[in-house]
């Protein structure tokens, strides 16, 4: 993934630096058109890597919280399966203690859902969770069309919205995490012999592989192999990662990660506060690839600031698990800014949806700073409730740029300040060193001598080592 330390926008270039019109433009000149699709329409020949998403109908289970809670996930499916490029036709949902283990609706509810779909038309159906295999199946020869569940739709919204070698890396293997154990044959597949005889073009031949392997064994080991190589190539990538990193640390370079939901506005932000240039859409996942920016505080200090993957309720375990080495970009930072999207219906949910995803990989320990987005397009009750609710959090406007100086200015103040005291003379020929003090350090006074500048500073470690052979003896002053 794009991992920049440093980005200089041109001047020139006003409008790809706050929206990212370049990246949006190539990406909606590469939208599904419904209807066009010349996929085999048997749903037995379709395999999950050629996800056929244009007419479909959502189905969930309310086990657990209230009525709204349900519809709020429901409608959060239908935006995911839209920005899939799917056409939504009818929601339902069921109310149970918990999913059926046969048909995650229940076997009654099943007639129901197939008569709904023969109704409107719908060639898939999507669930509101994870399914198993069997449901899968079950509910496929019951409906006669294609059954989706969330897990897969997630995985498809971030197959098409990667774009970077890592990105593309860590969707990959998460799907075939996902496809392995869902792998599975109708009629002769779970039984066609494919690598017995070279005559019958298996990819084995003789003496590597027994005469009996299924296409469906051959499938499997293949994907075993797959996930193997991306595992060790994102490793690759992660010790990268890891280099970038700590030549920051060295700098003492503070970090700030943008985390928050999907479509919480986070690129926006980065955009107004850096002008990155970031790609931005009203769609939920919008940008995968965390961008890492260059900023500058009041005082003239070098912070870098992170925008990271969008999160959401019941995000998938292979997602987390894929994307680690780049969540980790969180965990390693030393302030999480937190944005939530205050027009959303359950902006509490939408928090502790992503606290939880942080404290996976180690993040909750860190300082955090909430930021509630949107504010320009909230209705005041709501905001005043969540003033009441959050009284530390900062409102602002990515949009309009409402709040973006106080977020800035409580930025500042969350940074971990330099350790180290220090009073030191540094000659006229040494102009790097106050530029690096200027930089990575706070400047308290500042005073010119005729020997040099009299610098009182708070710094790092390091450059407190390297100022140490120009320190003051005792406190000076400006001579008259």
């Amino acid at each position: 993934m794009r991992d920049q330390e440093t980005f200089e926008p041109f001047e020139d270039d006003e409008l790809d630096a706050t929206t990212g019109e370049f990246e949006l433009s190539e990406r909606q000149a590469l939208r599904r058109v419904p209807g066009l699709s010349t996929e085999l329409t048997d749903v037995t020949e379709v395999e999950y890597r050629q996800l056929r998403l244009e007419r479909v109908v959502l189905v969930g289970v309310w086990t657990e919280g209230t009525q709204d809670d349900a519809e709020n996930s429901l409608t959060e499916l239908a935006a995911l399966a839209e920005t899939a490029g799917s056409q939504v036709l009818e929601g339902l949902i069921q109310r149970r203690n918990r999913p059926d283990p046969a048909t995650y609706v229940g076997r009654g509810k099943v007639n129901d859902l197939g008569a709904v779909v023969l109704s409107t038309g719908a060639d898939t159906v999507i669930c509101d969770g994870e399914l198993s295999p069997s449901q899968l199946r079950n509910l496929e020869q019951r409906t006669k069309v294609k059954v989706v569940d969330r897990t897969a739709l997630i995985l498809d919204i971030f197959a098409q919205h990667a774009k970077s070698k890592e990105g593309k890396a860590q969707v990959e293997l998460a799907q075939l995490e996902y496809l392995l154990p869902r792998l599975r044959g109708w009629g002769e597949t779970l039984s066609r012999q494919s690598g017995g005889s070279a005559r019958a073009g298996g990819a084995g031949g003789v003496g590597l592989r027994g005469p009996g392997e299924t296409k469906l064994e051959t499938d499997r080991r293949r994907i075993r192999t797959r996930i193997s190589r991306l595992r060790r190539e994102i490793k690759g990538m992660k010790t990268v990662r890891q280099t970038k990193r700590a030549r920051r640390a060295r700098n003492a370079v503070p970090a700030v990660a943008i985390a928050g939901y999907t479509n919480a506005g986070k690129s926006s932000l980065l955009n107004r506060l850096t002008g990155a240039g970031v790609l931005v859409e009203n769609a939920l996942f919008a940008t995968l690839d965390p961008t890492t920016r260059k900023a500058t505080t009041s005082d003239g200090r070098v912070y870098t600031l992170s925008d990271t993957v969008g999160f959401v309720r019941h995000l998938p375990h292979q997602i987390v698990e894929a994307f680690r080495s780049t969540l980790e970009e969180v965990a390693e930072s030393d302030l999480v800014v937190h944005v939530v999207d205050g027009t959303h219906p359950d902006p509490e949910e939408q928090v502790r949806a992503v606290r939880e995803v942080l404290a996976e990989v180690g993040a909750d320990r860190l300082p955090e700073l909430l930021v509630v987005n949107k504010a320009d397009a909230a209705d005041e009750e709501t905001l005043l409730r969540l003033k009441r609710l959050w009284p530390e959090a900062i409102f602002v406007s990515a949009h309009t740029g409402r709040g973006v100086e106080d977020l800035r200015t409580a930025v500042e103040g969350r940074l971990p300040r330099p350790a180290v005291e220090v009073r030191a003379v540094l000659p006229y020929d040494r102009g790097d060193l106050v530029a690096r003090v200027h930089r990575q350090g706070e400047v308290l006074s500042t005073a010119h001598l005729p020997e040099g500048t009299l610098l009182h500073v708070r710094v790092g470690e390091a450059l407190a080592a390297e100022l140490a052979p120009f320190e003051a003896a005792e406190p000076v002053g400006p001579r008259s």
